[in-house]
C-alpha cells in the first residue's frame, strides 16, 4: 500500500512538474506571438493544466478502466468549477470579458450537456449506455468548432502583457518537450497507482477518479488560477478553468472512446447534474446586473457546495 502511495505522489509530482513546464514554455512563446491573455487562458494554459487529464485517460482507456476515465475528467471539471474558482474568488473577486460569460460559459454548459446526452443511451433508446467511437468523433467536432472560435478571438484581440524577450524559442522548446515528458511518465504512475490502491482498499475506481485522481491532476489549474488571481488577472484565472472544463470534455473524453468504446455507469449522472448546476450558477452569477464579476461570497458558496457534495460521495 505504501508503496503505490509513494507511486501515486511521484506521479502527480510528475504530472504538476511537467504541466507547468509545458504551461510555462507555452505561454512564453505566445507572448512571443502577442496573443492576448483571455486567450493565452482558454488555449495554451487550458491545454497545457489539461494535459495531465489527457495522459491519465489515455493510459486508463487504453487499460479498460472506464471508472477512472469518467471520474477523472467529471471530477476534475467539478474540482475546477467549486474548489479553484471558489479559491481563487476569495482571493479576489473576479471581473471578467463579456465574450468569457457570453460565450465561454455557455460552450463549456453546453460540453456538459452533449457529455450528458451521448453517454446516457438509455435515455433515448433500449442501448447500452457507452461512449463509443461515433460519440468521439461528435465530441471531437465541438473541439474543433471551439478552436475555430478560438482562433476567430486571436485575430480581434490584443496581447496587453509584456512580450517574452529573456529565453530564446529552442530554450522554451526545451521546456515544453520535457514537460510531456513528465506528463507521460507521471500519468502512467498514476493509473496504474489509482487501481492498485482501489483493489487493495476495497473502494471504487469510480470514487478513487472523482477524488483522489481528480484533485490530483487538477492541482495545476488550482497552482495557476491562484497564481493569476493573486496577481488580480482574472482573464487567466477564470479562462484557464472554463477552457480546461471544455478541453477535458471534447478533447480528453474525444481521444478516450476514440482508443476504445467506453461504457457509462450511470451513477456519474449525479455528478454531471452538479456539473451543469455549478455553470449555470456560474453565469447566473456573472451575468447579474452589469458587473460581469464573481463576488467573494459567491465564490464562498461554490467551496460549500463542493465540500456537501464530497463529504455525501465518500459517505
Amino acid at each position: 500500500m505504501i508503496y503505490n502511495i509513494l507511486l501515486m505522489s511521484g506521479g502527480l509530482i510528475l504530472l504538476i512538474f511537467g504541466a507547468d513546464w509545458l504551461v510555462s514554455g507555452a505561454s512564453a512563446i505566445a507572448k512571443k506571438l502577442k496573443v492576448s491573455d483571455l486567450a493565452i487562458g482558454l488555449t495554451v494554459v487550458s491545454f497545457g493544466t489539461s494535459a495531465p487529464e489527457f495522459v491519465v485517460n489515455t493510459f486508463a482507456a487504453y487499460q479498460g478502466n472506464a471508472d477512472i476515465v469518467y471520474g477523472n475528467v467529471i471530477g476534475s471539471n467539478n474540482f475546477n468549477l467549486f474548489i479553484i474558482l471558489g479559491i481563487a474568488g476569495i482571493i479576489t473577486p473576479l471581473t471578467v470579458q463579456s465574450s468569457t460569460v457570453w460565450k465561454e460559459i455557455p460552450i463549456s454548459l453546453l460540453a456538459a450537456l452533449v457529455l450528458l446526452f451521448l453517454a446516457n443511451d438509455s435515455f433515448y433508446s433500449n442501448s447500452e449506455n457507452i461512449l463509443g467511437h461515433f460519440d468521439g468523433i461528435v465530441l471531437f467536432a465541438f473541439f474543433a468548432l471551439f478552436l475555430i472560435y478560438v482562433y476567430k478571438q486571436l485575430r480581434t484581440e490584443v496581447n496587453t502583457t509584456a512580450m517574452e524577450k529573456q529565453r530564446p524559442v529552442f530554450v522554451l522548446i526545451g521546456l515544453i518537450l520535457l514537460g510531456l515528458t513528465g506528463l507521460v511518465a507521471g500519468g502512467r504512475l498514476v493509473v496504474t497507482s489509482a487501481v492498485e490502491i482501489a483493489t487493495l482498499l476495497g473502494v471504487s475506481e469510480k470514487i478513487i477518479g472523482l477524488t483522489i485522481v481528480a484533485a490530483g491532476t487538477s492541482l495545476p489549474e488550482l497552482a495557476t488560477s491562484v497564481v493569476a488571481a493573486i496577481k488580480k488577472n482574472s482573464d487567466i484565472a477564470v479562462g484557464n478553468i472554463i477552457g480546461s472544463n471544455i478541453f477535458n470534455i471534447f478533447l480528453i473524453l474525444s481521444a478516450s472512446s476514440l482508443i476504445k468504446p467506453i461504457a457509462f455507469n450511470t451513477s456519474f449522472n449525479i455528478d454531471i447534474y452538479l456539473l451543469i448546476g455549478g455553470t449555470i450558477f456560474l453565469f447566473a452569477a456573472m451575468f447579474t446586473g452589469m458587473k460581469k464579476k464573481l463576488d467573494r461570497w459567491e465564490a464562498a458558496l461554490l467551496l460549500v457546495v463542493y465540500l456537501g457534495y464530497t463529504v455525501w460521495l465518500v459517505a
